[in-house]
């Protein structure tokens, strides 16, 4: 019952905290961070026991919830779901951990919202019925909302009102989709309707006028919470109103959502269809990493600049899994990883000189290297392995799906290589301006370089992004089997083999 336990501990340990004294910081903030080591420890024993080479589902935990509909609590975890839960499990211990200090204000509901999210992302990931995935996608909703809209910056209720209709709206799409999907997928042993993620894989030979209609059902949800251009406008609001955890788990975490729904759910079940709409989406995200890139560029807010960099990294992700082969499934599942690590911890770099400061505007710094040498070093690791540096995590999973989109279309390779210069462009120039020239500001001469406690998180992504850089092939051998089962399933239209090995 590892996934059970994965879900149940920090929704459990979100509970236990509206039933401590309000008054008690210390320990709020202490069974917050015991909750999530829990949890990252389940996950690691998740890992641990996961059988290298299956491509199938493993760890599968079935159990009745709702018989009068077909709805079971049905979980399991492949080589595509693995990382992305131990990604949030681990976030969320970091996440924890930065907001220590920062959050001072309602911390038993800060903490209460933030586990329960954690609770809600690993439910996503692990979730093989469509009842409990949607149930889980709407519970997320809910605790990013108040985490925005209350410890969010200025403009945090505008920001978190515009999160809230973006992703509702595709929510409600998909709705329409999973219950469509439902209504046609029949369990042979009862000879009902169930919502069985397998089933409805296996019996989803619609014709290709439904498969279109399905596909954006399911695809502009997930397409909103990529983002991918044009359906990004929410993005960098929120990103940039959140609290520095709620960034880090944001970029880190909730944008996967979209990205791990397209390879768990439109590929394999409206092969057809997603052929036809291939053009139409590597256009879009080629559009969003020189958009994001562009944008990125002539911001004045460094939290804002990061954000639109999202948008251009997740461009490269989605323009990887429509790249629909091998090299350019498993790059893009690389760089979801990636990006998890590399933008949380420039989101919680970003977090430190905040905390000083109050400003993130690019202009209010400038020659803070000379104060603050160690942060300057691990800031420009981590631009670093942002902009894909040999060597760094970035690089590896970029390089992966360059060469997965050369193979199926080399116009959108040729493109989407000037997003990498562009990368390098603006994060290096935002560098120089904060951390190079002269001392203007006499606020800054007196800047605290960053302190043990608020480098080990940073610490920590780093050590990730050099190892996955250096040697990836751990993460390789583990999610190859079972992008390839998607991508053979896919071509062949035929789904039968989805509970088995590849053959």
């Amino acid at each position: 019952m590892l996934l059970t336990l994965c879900i149940a501990i920090p929704a459990l340990t979100s509970l236990l905290m509206l039933a401590l004294p309000r008054t008690s910081v210390g320990l709020l903030r202490g069974v917050a961070l015991a909750g999530s080591l829990a949890t990252f420890a389940v996950s690691l024993a998740i890992l641990a026991g996961f059988q290298v080479g299956e491509a199938g589902y493993q760890m599968v935990e079935k159990l009745p919830w709702i018989p009068s509909i077909g709805a079971e609590w049905h979980l399991g975890v492949d080589g595509i779901s693995l990382f992305l839960i131990v990604l949030t499990t681990l976030l969320t211990v970091l996440c924890i951990l930065a907001s220590w200090h920062s959050i001072t204000d309602r911390v038993q509901e800060y903490f209460f919202f933030f586990l329960l999210l954690e609770a809600g992302m690993v439910g996503v990931f692990a979730a093989m019925d469509l009842f409990v995935f949607y149930v889980m996608w709407e519970v997320m909703l809910v605790p990013m909302f108040f985490l925005i809209g209350v410890w969010g910056g200025q403009r945090r209720l505008y920001a978190t009102v515009k999160f809230f209709l973006f992703t509702m709206a595709g929510s409600v799409l998909m709705l329409v989709g999973v219950l469509y999907v439902y209504f046609h997928t029949v369990d042979p042993e009862t000879g009902r309707h169930t919502f069985n993620l397998l089933l409805a894989t296996e019996q989803s030979s619609y014709a290709l006028d439904i498969q279109r209609w399905l596909f954006l059902a399911f695809g502009l949800a997930f397409a909103i919470k990529v983002p991918l251009f044009p359906l990004h406008t929410w993005l960098p609001d929120a990103h940039t109103e959140a609290p520095t955890a709620g960034s880090v788990i944001l970029a880190g975490v909730l944008l996967k959502m979209g990205t791990y729904g397209f390879l768990r759910f439109c590929l394999p079940m409206f092969p057809e269809a997603t052929l036809e709409f291939v053009p139409w989406i590597s256009w879009l995200a080629i559009i969003g990493i020189i958009y994001g890139a562009m944008v990125a560029m002539v911001q004045k807010d460094m939290k804002k600049l990061v954000a639109y960099s999202s948008v251009a990294h997740l461009g490269f992700v989605m323009l990887g899994t429509f790249a629909l082969n091998q090299q350019g499934l498993a790059g893009s599942l690389l760089q979801q990883i990636n990006h998890g690590i590399s933008t949380g911890a420039l989101f919680l770099l970003v977090g430190v000189v905040y905390e000083r400061r109050h400003t993130r505007l690019i202009a209010d710094y400038g020659g803070i290297a000379k104060v603050m040498p160690v942060y300057a070093a691990l800031f420009m690791i981590v631009a670093l392995s942002s902009i894909g540096l040999p060597t760094t995590n970035g690089f590896v999973g970029e390089f992966l799906i360059l060469i997965g989109t050369f193979a199926s279309n080399t116009l959108y390779g040729v493109i989407a290589t000037s997003g990498v210069i562009l990368a390098a462009v603006y994060l290096l120039w935002m560098y120089q301006r904060v951390f190079y020239g002269e001392l203007i500001h006499d606020e800054n001469r007196k800047l605290k370089d960053i302190t043990l406690f608020e480098a080990v998180p940073i610490l920590v992504l780093i050590v990730l992004a050099i190892w996955i850089g250096v040697y990836p092939d751990p993460i390789l051998t583990r999610i190859e089997p079972s992008l390839q089962l998607v991508l053979d399933h896919f071509q062949q239209g035929q789904f039968s083999q989805l509970q088995g090995v590849l053959p």
